[in-house]
């Protein structure tokens, strides 16, 4: 028998020079990858909050950064990579493994800070009606995808990392004759525009 839900958090290790480095030109390699550092703590801390199920932290380039192993000794936290490939074939990858074992398996990733525990169990009690759960990002992407059944589809073709992103799914789920729960908008932080959207006191 699969279990309820498994809740997935793709993060890039926080480190000078490969996260964040759109933000670089204001907070400078270290500043962003402070901030990096910060969101993926915070993202553990909600996604432990919220409780729906077993968390997973799936990283990039691999498992070797400090802030990895400790977060692999947070409780009912298991740490694995992402392994190689463009974005959607990781995120696709990642996805069918926790659907083998899983009812259901939500994703997100640690760039949106206002993401709060109520909207990942809002995703996870959607999954036992719905076959997809989103969250849209403004900026015309995605900050949350669940799903309780496979559907490669979704991530094959995708004008990753534009706005076109959000639009791309949505027709594709229409398109396979998929159910979708589309949760509220948030902001993520990739930009420096995007900065003002950070919680108050986060870049002190």
């Amino acid at each position: 028998m699969k279990h309820d839900c498994r809740l997935i958090i793709f993060a890039k290790a926080p480190v000078p020079g490969f996260a964040k480095t759109r933000l670089a030109p204001l907070l400078g390699m270290d500043g962003a990858a402070r901030l990096a550092a910060k969101m993926l703590a915070h993202t553990l801390d909600t996604a432990q909050v919220a409780a729906i199920g077993p968390v997973e932290l799936c990283c990039a380039p691999d498992t070797t950064h400090a802030q990895f192993g400790r977060a692999a000794r947070r409780a009912g936290v298991v740490v694995t990579a992402q392994g190689l490939g463009e974005l959607g074939e990781r995120m696709q990858r990642a996805l069918a493994r926790g659907l083998a074992r899983h009812r259901a398996v939500v994703l997100i990733g640690t760039d949106a800070p206002w993401l709060d525990a109520d909207t990942l169990r809002s995703a996870a009690h959607a999954l036992r009606s719905h076959d997809a759960a989103i969250a849209p990002a403004s900026d015309g992407g995605y900050v949350l995808v669940g799903l309780s059944r496979p559907a490669p589809a979704l991530f094959a073709n995708v004008a990753w990392s534009t706005s076109a992103v959000m639009a791309q799914t949505r027709a594709c789920i229409a398109g396979l004759g998929m159910t979708l729960h589309e949760l509220p908008t948030f902001h993520d932080i990739d930009e420096p525009g995007d900065l003002a959207h950070l919680p108050q006191g986060w870049l002190v």
